[in-house]
């Protein structure tokens, strides 16, 4: 195939390779693993495919449980290039213009377009004086981007010798400062300021005190804009599969990993719930981290990722999401909107600092059928709505809260932008921090992993070759370069640079 290289040894004789958890991460890992000539064998303990890209399919909508926003296709398309196909001929990946629309409390809008002459129109409306600060935002976040993304997102980072080069674009481009600290540098009106700062909630992350290194993502959207996968994400997930697949590669549902087993720290294989024993020459875990080192991990010896250093890890917020399907359309609506509550830092503070769950909320709308009515009943809409909240560190149980919630989320969105939601709902599903932690095995419900902080990020974050166990790599949002399908998908690169080609390694793994 294009882009593999040959000969190789038949596949039964090759290095086994084993994939626990089926995301982004653990698919993008076991496609690279195949293309190094590994057999590989993706563990999946959920009934499908996608981890917090799942797919839930009800009352004849489907609903895609996580990433919706997706940029950077190109990271997508060379995963299909290393098994000699093209991904747009598997994939109908289509370009949204606008990206998103904010609403703000006031009822007033901005719009993000993918042109910058019709963002500069709406920077005009709003606040005409800075426009000249909108060019150098432009021109400051593509350095960033260089700097931050295109030097650093796919090379590893375990090495300390790495954090040493890194360090003076950190302090060159004011990385130890806050993504909203440098956005108010370049904009006096403080919706543009939101509008321009927003953006490190889509990782996890706090724009007061997230690092102003992902100002990138403003320039990642501008690169490369911001798609749709027709069919959904659940399409992209499909997809990566029959590429796993297609290499001889195997996805194994309903298997949860109980432990990964070691001898003389050097990652041998696991044992499943059911106490099944599989063997392996390496183990990629696109597990939490938490999860891998202090779970998976339980009886090894560990010097650097202890469970009391697992436990200090500073964990993102969590997510109330709400699942809903209409009988009715909402033609007026976009695809994504954003729509803030009357309080920005205030709020923020409350779900990162103090860990309360505040009375009001800001909340982010999905709806795939503007641009795909495939995922719904003739006539009808498929909606999520997402909150971000404290994670289960605030203590709220939602075992009694969560239908409370959901009213009012409900009430905000009926009086704003989908008059008549009650009485036009048919279907519909929720998703709280509990679910983060009991079905995704996420640290406190945390539903980014590790929070995105100076001191959080590249070396300092957990590193793809596990500095604890020989033969053993992390992928995932918990890993560097960190949450977002892009920073995912990075991460698997990094593995694919640090494990060798299978015909260099001897086969160790009996199964």
């Amino acid at each position: 195939m294009d882009g593999m290289t040959a000969p190789r040894r038949a596949l039964e004789e090759a290095p086994q390779a084993l994939v626990i958890g089926s995301g982004f991460g653990g698919l993008a890992a076991a496609v690279r693993l195949g293309a190094k000539g590994y057999r590989v064998t993706l563990l999946e303990k959920l009934d499908a495919p996608g981890g917090r890209a799942y797919t839930f399919r009800q009352d004849g909508f489907t609903f895609d449980a996580g990433p919706t926003i997706l940029t950077a296709p190109h990271l997508f398309e060379e995963l299909w290039a290393l098994c000699g196909e093209r991904f747009s001929d598997h994939v109908d990946l289509r370009a949204l213009d606008p990206f998103y629309r904010i609403r703000f409390d006031d009822g007033s809008n901005f719009t993000a377009y993918a042109d910058e002459d019709a963002t500069r129109a709406e920077i005009a409306r709003i606040a005409p004086d800075d426009l000249p600060g909108f060019d150098r935002f432009l021109r400051a976040s593509a350095q960033i981007f260089d700097a931050a993304y295109t030097k650093l997102a796919a090379e590893p980072f375990h090495e300390l010798s790495a954090l040493f080069a890194a360090a003076p674009d950190v302090v060159r481009l004011g990385g130890y400062r806050s993504v909203h600290g440098k956005v108010a540098d370049y904009f006096t009106s403080e919706k543009l300021r939101i509008a321009f700062s927003f953006h490190p909630l889509f990782v996890g992350g706090n724009p007061f005190t997230t690092s102003a290194y992902y100002c990138l993502i403003s320039h990642l959207e501008r690169m490369w804009g911001v798609h749709y996968a027709v069919g959904g994400t659940g399409a992209l997930v499909r997809g990566l599969v029959d590429l796993v697949e297609g290499q001889g590669g195997r996805l194994r549902l309903g298997c949860e990993v109980d432990e990964i087993l070691t001898d003389k720290g050097r990652a041998t294989g696991v044992r499943l719930a059911d106490g099944e024993v599989i063997a392996a020459d390496l183990i990629v875990s696109n597990a939490e981290v938490g999860w891998t080192y202090s779970k998976l991990l339980r009886n090894t010896p560990r010097r650097t990722w202890t469970d009391r250093k697992v436990a200090g890890i500073r964990q993102s917020m969590s997510l109330f999401v709400w699942y809903f399907g209409t009988k009715t359309q909402y033609p007026d609506v976009d695809h994504h909107t954003i729509l803030l509550g009357p309080r920005y830092k205030g709020l923020l503070d409350d779900i990162f600092h103090t860990k309360t769950l505040a009375d009001d909320f800001s909340l982010y709308l999905h709806r795939p059928t503007a641009s795909d009515p495939s995922l719904a009943p003739a006539g009808s809409d498929a909606f999520y709505v997402l909150a971000p909240v404290p994670n289960l560190d605030s203590g709220t149980d939602w075992t009694a809260t969560a239908q409370a919630f959901r009213d009012r989320v409900a009430a905000r969105l009926e009086e704003t932008l989908l008059p008549g939601l009650r009485q036009n709902i048919v279907s519909e599903r929720l998703m709280t921090p509990l679910d983060f932690r009991d079905r995704l095995r996420s640290s406190k419900g945390a539903a980014f992993g590790p929070e995105p902080l100076l001191l959080q990020s590249a070396w300092f974050r957990p590193h793809n070759q596990s500095p604890d166990v020989e033969g053993l790599y992390l992928v995932g949002a918990g890993t560097h370069p960190g949450a977002g399908v892009p920073s995912v998908l990075c991460s698997a690169k990094v593995v694919d640079a640090l494990v060798p080609e299978a015909s260099s390694r001897p086969v160790r793994a009996q199964t």
